[in-house]
């Protein structure tokens, strides 16, 4: 790997730390391009969900912000460092989050679609499920994400955890593949998954993902700095790709907010 764009830190409250030891392994690991992407906070009516430690809160977004500009400028040359979030499309909060980043100077946002609706009192998309209705409306709200053109990849497109019926899965994951095509957005195969041994990388996904012609970019969604590298995921990755059929991109073309 060259690039790696899903980054965490320790404000999202289940990462280990900060920007500068991130940036020291990468430039170790010779990473050439170096994204981070913490989840995103939403600016929620009701300010007590903020302290759930899923994602950073509002208030902590201007300084982490300013702590990756200031390492972009002090490794510029030899690692081009890039501002980014992970976020979720809620329709309510979308407007809102969009306004609350471009104030910021975010430079790109990654999809990580964790809930379905506007995730208070809904479904958690990695919790398993027989419910075909779950799956439509994952599919249909990451559809619906995708086609706003402000998504610079889509991580772990295969959360969804779907252990219903087979041609049901079949034909919701080639709609979703379909709309990442349409939408020229590459889809990720996700190092954490790997590394955890998690229900994604889903190979029933990239099977589809590959008859569809999707292009694939391996993110390490680093939570703790030795993460970086991850070669033996890394190959892991590799191996689907080949096996699938998938286009690999080593870069990915920021889609500016």
């Amino acid at each position: 790997m060259i690039a790696n764009y899903h980054t965490h830190t320790y404000r999202c409250g289940h990462a280990e730390g900060d920007e500068r030891e991130y940036a020291e392994q990468a430039a170790k690991a010779g990473l050439k391009i170096l994204g981070f992407s913490d989840h995103t906070p939403q600016d929620y009516f009701d300010t007590s969900l903020r302290n759930r430690r899923i994602r950073m809160t509002p208030e902590e977004l201007p300084g982490y912000a300013a702590s990756v500009r200031r390492l972009a400028a002090e490794y510029k040359g030899t690692l081009d460092i890039r501002l980014g979030v992970e976020a979720e499309y809620y329709p309510k909060y979308f407007s809102r989050l969009l306004q609350m980043l471009r104030e910021n100077g975010v430079e790109y946002m990654i999809l990580g679609q964790h809930f379905l609706g506007n995730e208070i009192g809904d479904v958690y998309s990695g919790r398993c499920t027989e419910d075909e209705n779950t799956l439509v409306r994952y599919v249909s709200q990451c559809t619906e994400a995708l086609e706003t053109g402000l998504f610079t990849y889509f991580a772990h497109p295969d959360l969804i955890h779907f252990g219903g019926d087979a041609g049901v899965f079949d034909r919701e994951m080639r709609r979703l593949c379909q709309a990442a095509n349409r939408t020229g957005t590459p889809v990720e195969i996700n190092l954490l998954g790997i590394r955890e041994d998690r229900h994604y990388p889903n190979e029933r996904f990239w099977k589809i993902a590959g008859e569809e012609g999707c292009t694939a970019v391996i993110g390490c969604d680093a939570h703790r700095p030795s993460d970086l590298p991850d070669a033996a995921g890394e190959q892991k990755a590799l191996s689907m790709v080949s096996r699938f059929g998938l286009k690999l991109a080593e870069t990915v073309e920021l889609r500016r907010l």
